[in-house]
């Protein structure tokens, strides 16, 4: 498929050949749901954590004789039945994260850059940079593209350190490399600008494999 290369200013410059395998593919759905859920229990921190009778800082000591007092036998008060015992089957620490299958994800990632190109959310720009690293320059440009403050996705070409420090201070924006995609990025961008360069690489890294 074809699509237009726009300039900085926001000016149509010329075309670019995207291809169809990774830009124009029927959406799968599921692979979608699979690469998302997979990220976000990635992320997941499992630090809740109680603490057992073994662990509660209480006397070891017998609180009350064990017989003659008309109460239930006690051991001691770390039992979970006493206030300020220990918990029974409380959450423990714990790794939430799993993988999924390297195919589900690369077919998640096309699904995502074709949707974003059926629902006209993408746009492919000529390279740019942030040669001073500064939030200014930057804004200077995302400005022609970004509807608002809406959640816009830069693909880069590479890893540029300095374009990178100068979307740090810009709200609802993310950038990401081209061979490392996010699924929930592409998923919520309501904008995707896309590098002219990085499109070129998108179309060799997801298309042959």
């Amino acid at each position: 498929m074809e699509t237009k290369v726009y300039s900085t200013e926001g000016k149509e410059i010329r075309t670019i050949q995207l291809n169809d395998a990774v830009f124009a593919r029927e959406v799968s759905d599921g692979s979608i749901y699979y690469a998302v859920n997979n990220e976000l229990a990635n992320r997941r921190v499992g630090t809740a954590c109680t603490k057992t009778r073994a662990e509660v800082n209480y006397s070891n000591a017998k609180p009350y004789k064990q017989k003659g007092t008309g109460n239930a036998r006690a051991g001691d008060k770390k039992s979970p039945v006493w206030v300020g015992g220990g918990t029974i089957f409380g959450p423990r620490p714990r790794d939430y994260s799993y993988v999924i299958p390297k195919k589900v994800k690369r077919l998640a990632m096309k699904s995502l850059l074709s949707l974003s190109v059926q629902e006209e959310r993408l746009v492919v720009v000529e390279d740019f940079t942030a040669e001073s690293g500064k939030t200014k320059e930057l804004m200077a440009i995302l400005k022609n593209f970004m509807e608002g403050l809406n959640r816009t996705l830069i693909i880069l070409k590479d890893d540029d350190v300095l374009l990178r420090r100068a979307a740090k201070n810009i709200p609802n924006v993310r950038v990401l490399s081209y061979n490392r995609l996010a699924a929930k990025e592409l998923l919520y961008g309501r904008k995707v600008i896309v590098m002219e360069t990085a499109a070129k690489n998108l179309n060799d890294f997801y298309g042959d494999k």
